[in-house]
């Protein structure tokens, strides 16, 4: 008969069972490293103050391609503008991917940035595009606009009117235009068209600089006026959309047909010695 083996007592159970127990609370505890380890890093979130380094960088460098400080189809020398900006490349290179996705610069893959083309045939698209986007803004400014809002574009417009007289510096006179086709904007209401036009604002600010001096050379101060600006904004005040809308498209494509020889001159000064 095939003999059994012995088995252990309660008593020896318990010896063992205790011996185990004081083996485990006597051995150290794990690394924080090593509880840790197998779980996904993440990558931290910008500082309030890295973020408001690729901001300042972001709009400095905007700056410069909206008046081609970089050439036409340069290459962007990264090193160079981090020591330029003050700026390590990290937030510069964050500030080149915004620009190049809102069509201030482009990338070209193993090559890097570039600073946009100047060409007729992109600036008359955007002169397109603009008169689109503010068509639009004027349709629903007349249907959505207050008479109070009404009011203060008028003053702002009223308050303007002395800088446009002779002599008056281009750079100013682009700068009010702006801002009465930014607020008039505003009025339609809509965040996206307003996104848009400071967009293509900023793309064709250069030539329209060099668009109202050629106009003032040509046909003389007093061609620069508000009054294509008071029309459009009694349409507006009368809540006619498609007076609105129609002058507005008007008063943009006016300058269409200069598009091509104001890139011409924008080439000369550009890299006139």
């Amino acid at each position: 008969m095939t003999k059994q083996p012995a088995r252990k007592s309660g008593t020896a159970r318990a010896q063992a069972t205790g011996l185990a127990r004081q083996a485990r609370d006597a051995s150290p505890p794990a690394p924080e490293s090593a509880k840790t380890a197998a779980a996904p890093r993440r990558r931290a979130a910008p500082s309030e103050g890295e973020s408001g380094t690729v901001d300042r960088v972001y709009r400095r460098v905007k700056e410069m391609a909206a008046s081609y400080e970089f050439k036409p189809d340069e290459r962007l020398n990264e090193s160079a503008l981090s020591v330029q900006l003050d700026t390590s490349r990290t937030p510069l290179r964050e500030a080149l991917n915004r620009l190049s996705a809102e069509g201030f610069l482009t990338f070209r893959p193993g090559q890097g940035f570039f600073c946009r083309s100047l060409n007729p045939t992109e600036i008359m698209d955007l002169y397109e595009a603009r008169a689109a986007i503010e068509s639009e803004s004027a349709r629903l400014a007349a249907r959505r606009a207050t008479p109070a809002q009404v009011d203060d574009l008028q003053a702002f417009l009223e308050s303007s009117a002395h800088s446009y007289s002779p002599g008056a510096s281009p750079v100013e006179l682009v700068r009010l235009d702006e801002a009465f086709h930014t607020r008039l904007a505003a009025l339609a209401q809509n965040a996206e068209l307003s996104r848009l036009l400071e967009n293509v604002n900023g793309r064709i600010q250069y030539v329209r600089l060099i668009d109202l001096q050629s106009l003032s050379e040509r046909d003389g101060p007093q061609a620069i006026t508000t009054e294509p600006h008071l029309q459009i904004l009694d349409a507006v005040r009368a809540g006619d959309e498609e007076r609105a809308a129609a002058q507005m498209r008007t008063h943009i494509s006016r300058r269409l047909e200069e598009v091509t020889q104001n890139v011409r001159m924008a080439f000369s000064r550009i890299y006139a010695p």
